[in-house]
């Protein structure tokens, strides 16, 4: 620890107090430029001086002393006082270009570099953060930058040349009017640390309610898809909560103000009248006392109103947003990467809890209409891999549906992790990947990072070494490169769902025939990826390679199910066997397992009218998937 260190000093380290110790700096690189503000504002001090000591003089030594020629020629003078304060605003505004686009200038470089050292040492992650810097929070502070320094300009020279016109008059008078300017200026001042915290909570909610707004627009189909609706509702309501408690606690510290305004504004006149008679018999001439009325008036007042005002509303929210350029970038992370966790054995996995599981469940699209599923009773065990089959209309994504909690059964129950499922746990139990994969514009990192923002570089990189993305990486040029939806073939915008899923690894995927756009060596590729995972994986499969991939298969023909390892369905399974492309023999008897190897069944041994065309699509594809089962793909990092 340095040598005179306070520990407290951070705590007591203000947002006002960070700021201007940036802000001295500055202002002492443009002492020239703040002295030929000052020099075009002489001009104001004197309009204002006159204004007041001319009306004086115009009564005591004119009007009152039978004099008319000689009060209408101080009236003159305070009149043609007006006109190089006009001119003056010229000379002013040329002078206030050169405080503040050097600010505005600054603070855009600012940012620029924040946002490169970001994404040099952190990932390559920039948030959205630099970009509102850049663009709208610079030019919040350069405008209430400008409107400050004209209206502290005006406030300073103003109330300089009437307290000068007040001292000329009678220095009694500042005995009046002094005591409630001061008490005022105090009670003003005192507020704005409140409500600079209370600005900063402000716009603290309302950022987070807009970034919030946003998110949901961009994931209306995956909150109905993962029936998280009730959970979104509540988020969306505690937001607008604090942010309508943060204007509410602004709105009171305003409160505050405007008796401020009101003791500095109303009580000096008040005051002045009230004393009349005290300062009329102290020496103080009948012109002097109007004189004086017309410097609280027309000068005073109107200034300590305007800085008030600006310091309240635009000062308070300047002093945010340069807090926010002043803030150190945080450090770059040095804690480890997070690793996957190394699959857990088959045999430990099943002896846990199931990760998912229905009992009893039935399902039907309507009152009258027939079930889909029919008191369905199935367990999922952690680190399982499930493959569904049947005949298109069998019911398999009704299942996968019904599984995932996107539909609720009519009957049964469905349990997540020995619980029953509710929606609020969806996202953290289950992913679900339909055929017709979700890709939003915007950058293949991004759309990668979906379900898990915090995902670094090499993790996405072991991970399209994994599933099989690395050429559509190598096409796109970069992690950072635009996806337009549009210009991806179905198989990629599958691959970026999958490699989504892939890095989320939740305890539960569910692929829907998300696979069925890739070619069966890329499919493979995919699934056996994911059977590294410690998560579950079941799979609606298009391909019966898909089922002699797991360790167990649904077989689904409506309402009848029938579940099992691949020989025990060659066994028992008639259906099973239609779809893998063997008829059921004529025998009674059950036909053994090793009896009716794939590889020995050769396709002009079954009569060509018996063979259903997907039977023989999957034996042509024999070949190529035993090829490809005895190639192990690569493994993730």
């Amino acid at each position: 620890m340095k040598p005179g260190h306070d520990p407290a000093r951070p705590a007591r380290d203000t947002a006002l107090r960070r700021v201007a110790r940036e802000a001295r700096p500055f202002l002492r690189a443009r002492t020239g430029a703040i002295l030929r503000l000052s020099g075009w504002s002489l001009l104001e001090f004197a309009q204002t001086f006159l204004s007041g000591y001319g009306v004086a003089r115009a009564l005591d030594d004119g009007f009152l002393a039978g004099r008319p020629a000689t009060g209408l020629l101080w009236i003159a003078v305070a009149a043609v006082a007006v006109l190089p304060s006009v001119l003056a605003a010229r000379g002013v505004f040329g002078r206030l270009a050169d405080l503040v686009e050097p600010l505005r200038d600054g603070l855009v470089r600012r940012a620029v570099a924040r946002a490169l050292s970001g994404a040099l040492g952190r990932s390559g992650h920039v948030g959205t953060r630099s970009l509102s810097q850049v663009t709208h929070q610079s030019e919040i502070a350069r405008d209430g930058w400008a409107g400050l320094v004209l209206t502290l300009r005006s406030f300073v020279f103003t109330a300089a040349g009437a307290v000068t016109g007040l001292l000329a008059l009678s220095p009694a008078l500042l005995l009046i009017v002094l005591p409630p300017l001061v008490l005022g200026t105090a009670l003003f001042l005192g507020t704005l640390p409140p409500m600079a915290a209370r600005q900063r909570a402000y716009l603290a909610a309302d950022e987070a309610y807009a970034a919030h707004a946003g998110e949901l627009a961009a994931s209306v189909r995956d909150i109905a898809a993962a029936g998280t609706a009730e959970r979104t509702v509540a988020e969306s309501r505690a937001l607008a909560d604090a942010q309508l408690a943060a204007s509410r606690s602004l709105a009171r510290w305003s409160a505050v103000r405007v008796v401020a305004l009101a003791v500095c504004g109303r009580f000096p006149p008040l005051l002045l009248l009230l004393g009349a008679p005290w300062l009329l018999r102290n020496g103080l001439t009948p012109g002097g006392l109007v004189g004086a009325l017309t410097y609280l008036t027309q000068a005073l007042a109107p200034a300590v109103q305007a800085l008030m005002t600006m310091l309240g509303t635009a000062g308070g929210r300047l002093v945010v947003v340069l807090d926010r350029f002043t803030d150190a970038p945080p450090p770059p992370a040095d804690e480890p990467a997070r690793e996957a966790a190394p699959p857990a054995s088959r045999s430990a996995a099943r002896g846990a809890t199931p990760v998912a599981e229905l009992h009893e469940v039935t399902f039907a699209y309507g009152p009258r209409a027939h079930p889909v599923l029919d008191r369905l009773s199935l367990t999922v065990g952690a680190g399982e891999h499930l493959a569904v089959v049947g005949p298109s209309g069998s019911g398999k994504s009704t299942l996968a549906a019904v599984l995932a909690g996107t539909e609720r059964p009519t009957g049964g129950a469905v349990r997540w992790r020995g619980r029953p499922a509710r929606p609020a746990d969806a996202t953290s139990v289950r992913v679900l990947l339909p055929q017709h994969a979700y890709v939003f514009s915007g950058s293949l990192r991004d759309n990668l990072r979906y379900l898990r923002p915090d995902a670094r570089d090499r993790e996405i990189a072991a991970m399209a070494d994994a599933v099989g993305l690395d050429a559509l990486l190598s096409r796109l040029g970069s992690l950072d490169a635009a996806v337009e939806p549009d210009r991806l073939s179905q198989g990629e915008r599958q691959l970026v769902a999958l490699g989504r899923a892939y890095l989320a690894a939740p305890p539960l995927l569910i692929l829907d025939e998300a696979t069925s756009r890739l070619d069966p060596a890329a499919e493979t590729r995919a699934e056996l990826a994911f059977a590294t995972l410690p998560g579950a994986l079941v799979v609606v499969a298009h391909r019966l390679s898909s089922a002699r991939r797991a360790d167990r298969t649904l077989v689904m023909d409506g309402p009848r199910t029938q579940c099992g390892t691949p020989g025990e369905l060659l066994r028992s399974s008639a259906l099973y066997r239609d779809l893998s492309g063997l008829w059921e023999p004529e025998e009674a008897d059950a036909v053994p397992e090793q009896d009716v190897p794939e590889q020995d069944v050769p396709e002009q041994d079954v009569p060509e009218q018996k063979v259903p065309e997907e039977a023989r699509r999957e034996q042509r594809r024999l070949g190529e998937e035993r090829a490809i089962r005895s190639t192990p793909p690569p493994s993730p990092v």
